[in-house]
């Protein structure tokens, strides 16, 4: 074990801030049975620590090594059960919302910037996470050319925010869909007001016209049995002249996946779609206009996350206890430890019915 972390220039029991300490010599054999799930679920007991998770994961995943540890009875049974079985039924959709999702409203306000966004920030030109997510919203918007008279989609709305953006700024009527209950209570306060029609419904139940559609960070939930549902259902409500962008992580991976860890803790039933697989689905109905990876800043927003929920930790301590304090720590630096090292990614993809008239013109 040694040896191998030495490969990632990682150390046991080193000085630096990326080395590990072990706590407990169990960690190796959990290790080599159980690959990513068990390193991670020894970190929550408590066996090893590290003063920078997010660099110990960069580490490992820029080298072979963090390939062939992904190796394990549990990641290939993942991967089987999720291109074999449809893991997000209408029923089991629901898991997700309800073990991390429906944590709790002021849970997620003291972690998130103010426009209540959980997904990729866009970090050009600026440090400030609020300031990021506002362009991250306003760069969707321009990317669908939105205008005053659009009705505009949002597929997996999240706690309202890019419905309340496109509102205020741009005047368009937008009809947001969620199943979760905790973040559609929090919308409809938060859209109070505004032409905006709230939705508590599974994607595979939305019907009607709409000028654009959007759907930011779901697809990941929508599992790969179901990625011609979901892209048919988009192309079913769009109108024939009308833009799509879906914006969606990403697996670096030549076959997409799930951590096992991941997928127990933190987001059950999600997969990580591949280029190919995404490809494969929306060529059937769209034509690709626009593909950017701009994953490189899910890493800064990860680490300010985390830094916001280490400062409100104290309020939340009774609520949660320490072991989901070290579950959600080995999450947001895991997650921005994987991005720093570019294994996994972000998306933006244009898609229109028919390839728009003179080009698709690229915004950034």
């Amino acid at each position: 074990m040694r040896t191998l972390l030495e490969k990632a220039d990682v150390r046991i029991d080193g000085d630096r801030p990326w080395d590990i300490r072990v706590h407990d010599n169990r960690l190796y054999r959990r290790i080599i049975a159980n690959g990513s799930l068990g390193l991670g679920e020894a970190y929550m007991d408590g066996w090893w620590d590290c003063e920078r998770l997010d660099e110990f994961f960069s580490h490992i995943l820029r080298t072979e090594l963090g390939r062939t540890t992904q190796i394990s009875i549990p990641v290939i049974t993942t991967w089987i059960r999720s291109h074999v079985l449809n893991e997000q039924t209408l029923e089991r959709s629901k898991s997700v919302t309800e073990k991390h999702y429906d944590l709790g409203n002021d849970f997620y306000q003291a972690m998130l910037d103010p426009n209540m966004q959980y997904s990729c920030g866009y970090f050009k030109d600026t440090n400030d996470l609020s300031t990021a997510q506002e362009q991250k919203l306003d760069l969707i918007c321009r990317k669908l050319q939105l205008r005053k008279d659009d009705h505009v989609l949002d597929i997996g709305c999240g706690w309202g925010g890019f419905a309340r953006f496109a509102a205020q700024r741009y005047g368009c009527h937008v009809t947001a869909t969620n199943i979760s209950k905790e973040q559609m209570t929090f919308a409809r306060h938060y859209c109070k007001g505004l032409p905006v029609d709230l939705m508590e419904c599974d994607y595979r139940d939305i019907a009607g016209t709409y000028d654009k559609i959007v759907s930011v960070g779901m697809f990941e939930h929508v599992g790969f049995k179901n990625y011609d549902t979901f892209l048919d259902v988009a192309h079913s409500c769009l109108k024939d002249d009308g833009i799509f962008l879906l914006h969606s992580i990403g697996s670096g991976a030549a076959a997409g996946g799930a951590d096992p860890w991941i997928q127990k803790y933190i987001f059950p039933n999600s997969i990580l779609p591949t280029m190919s697989e995404v490809t494969a689905s929306a060529v059937r109905h769209f034509v690709l206009e626009d593909w950017h990876n701009f994953g490189a800043y899910y890493d800064k927003t990860l680490m300010v996350w985390f830094h916001n929920f280490e400062k409100h930790w104290p309020v939340f301590r009774e609520r949660f206890g320490e072991r989901f304090e070290r579950m959600w720590r080995y999450y947001l630096l895991s997650c921005a430890g994987a991005f720093r090292a570019r294994s996994i990614h972000l998306w933006q993809i244009v898609l229109t019915p028919h390839g728009m008239e003179g080009g698709y013109e690229s915004v950034r």
